[in-house]
């Protein structure tokens, strides 16, 4: 019998990586420059493997290939097959992240034989003065904008903003972006890893890929940048929906039960703060600690969430 599933992060040092993700997570190691820890990938050559029950050390795929719907949900595997349609990130940057953006699935199926990347960004430490770029604060061009690319004179035309921890962007397909130093975040994306880097604070020995950007990229106004969502205590608060991922925000601070016999998916729970008890009808049970992540499969309909302290979830699935 299926029982909620948790995986081994893969960690990845990046060139602005530093410390926080060890700390959040509260692990003893992480690699040096530790940027991003994948929480469930379905990359191939990072396919994320199961860390607890009888289907520890399975990768992803391969429990996907045995339980099919059962796993991701009927219509979910009729889309999207044996690959996970989401990748789970948690990102840090100690320093700016590229300014980068990502095709829509159109192009990146076209040009990569790859799906697009629309992604939303949930700020779980943000330390005093972070920033983030998301979009444009004025209609402009691509002669414009790579122009003052090329001058290193750009930002007048983004959008560019601090954050605080709590706060939520979603990133569309076609949208410039950096993730500014002294942010850490949970990024919520398509199974996808192509990006196109347009500046990159002229670090060596990175490819930058502007003719490839330049007609991916919108260049009209960016407005409405920040997601704004209820935090009522106890209940799920909608975050965000469509096509490619529904998130909800839910703050525990009493026993809540969960069913999901109208929602054809599976559903992914990230602890913020606090630890909570997982548990299903077969009376499996599983602690989920700040910073961790794990998978309740589609056959799943009944979940209690049991918090020890006052935590916080972030709730993840698919509407199709």
């Amino acid at each position: 019998m299926l029982y909620p599933i948790k995986f081994k992060p893969i960690y990845k040092p990046k060139v602005w990586g530093g410390e926080k993700i060890k700390n959040l997570k509260s692990v003893k190691k992480t690699p040096d420059n530790c940027g991003e820890s994948w929480e469930i990938s379905a990359l191939q050559g990072d396919l994320s493997v199961v860390a607890n029950g009888f289907l520890k050390d399975n990768t992803i795929e391969e429990i996907i290939e045995v339980y099919m719907g059962e796993i991701v949900g009927d219509e979910v595997f009729e889309n999207f097959g044996y690959e996970f349609p989401l990748l789970i990130k948690i990102i840090e940057a100690k320093e700016n992240l590229s300014i980068q953006v990502h095709p829509n699935d159109e192009l990146a199926a076209e040009r990569h034989n790859a799906r697009g990347k629309s992604e939303v960004w949930y700020v779980l430490e943000s330390e005093k003065g972070a920033k983030l770029i998301s979009g444009f604060c004025k209609n402009t061009n691509s002669n414009e904008f790579f122009d003052a690319i090329e001058k290193e004179d750009f930002e007048n035309l983004l959008n560019i903003v601090e954050t605080k921890a709590g706060e939520v962007y979603y990133i569309p397909a076609g949208r410039v972006h950096s993730l500014g130093e002294g942010n850490l975040i949970l990024e919520v994306q398509q199974t996808s890893d192509v990006t196109y880097r347009v500046y990159d604070y002229n670090r060596k020995d990175r490819e930058l890929h502007l003719d490839l950007a330049k007609d991916v990229i919108d260049y009209s106004k960016t407005e409405n940048l920040k997601i704004n969502f209820s935090k009522k205590a106890d209940n799920q608060n909608k975050i965000i929906s469509n096509q490619f991922f529904t998130l909800n925000y839910i703050p525990i601070m009493n026993e809540i039960q969960k069913n999901y016999y109208n929602l054809d998916s599976f559903v992914v729970y990230f602890c913020v703060n606090g630890k909570v008890q997982i548990k299903t009808p077969s009376n499996k049970t599983e602690t989920l600690s700040k910073g961790e992540t794990i998978l309740i499969p589609a056959a799943i309909k009944d979940v209690n969430i049991i918090p020890e302290i006052y935590s916080e979830i972030i709730e993840i699935y698919i509407e199709v």
